[in-house]
């Protein structure tokens, strides 16, 4: 009796970590408005993320097939096997480089980068993000060198995690404000930062919400979630 020979089945396609997916998305929207790949240090940026994390995610994708990779080349990545589905859930924000009295925020000479967020984390609004320095938030799951999304806006509601401007410094504090006494207050266990009182001669700017926390650690830059 004579048998057919059994046909093998396709292998599987591989599948992308949520990580992978936004690596490769940023690739591709890159290349579709730039007409370039890129380079390593770029895609750092725009993932808020270390160096060594985004060669990593680069180096998952080539070997999946995704990306390919010319050597030598600081914008060598082709994309082979794009990603299906809608890329609109992602959206580019402005890294601010600083924030000062009497300057616009969205200044050319203060925008230093971009950086892709969730659009539900934006909800259409104009946001930005900012490089936190200092440790007066940390319970608040701000840490230094995090990348903090702020939602740009003039008002605040008590408890809100807030930018200001006070007296022309920058700060990130949270907002209280009970019996006509207005204060900036820290998070955190470090006794040196005090609460920022707010007299009827201090000059208080709202500059926006903080709304979501992008983190990155020197050694692995992975991304950790902020306390509950």
């Amino acid at each position: 009796m004579i048998t057919k020979p059994r046909r093998r089945g396709r292998p599987p396609e591989p599948t992308l970590t949520p990580k992978q997916r936004r690596t490769l998305e940023l690739i591709q929207r890159h290349v579709q408005r730039q007409g370039f790949p890129p380079t390593m240090q770029e895609l750092a940026a725009k993932l808020g993320i270390a160096g060594q994390s985004a060669h990593d995610q680069v180096n998952q994708l080539v070997r999946k097939g995704f990306l390919r990779r010319e050597a030598g080349k600081a914008r060598g990545l082709t994309v082979v096997r794009p990603v299906k589905g809608d890329m609109s859930d992602l959206v580019p924000i402005p890294i601010v480089g600083s924030v000062a009295a009497g300057r616009p925020i969205f200044a050319e000479q203060n925008i230093v980068g971009e950086l892709l967020v969730d659009s539900q984390l934006t909800q259409k609004a104009r946001c930005f993000a900012l490089k936190v320095q200092g440790d007066s938030m940390t319970l608040a799951g701000i840490c230094p060198n995090d990348m903090i999304v702020v939602r740009q806006q003039a008002l605040a509601e008590p408890g809100d995690v807030v930018v200001a401007l006070v007296d022309g410094d920058a700060t990130v504090k949270r907002l209280f404000i009970r019996d006509g006494c207005v204060e900036l207050r820290p998070d955190s266990k470090n006794r040196k930062h005090r609460p920022i009182e707010i007299g009827p001669d201090t000059d208080l700017r709202i500059v926006g919400q903080v709304v979501g926390v992008r983190r990155v650690t020197k050694t692995t830059g992975r991304r950790r979630k902020p306390p509950a």
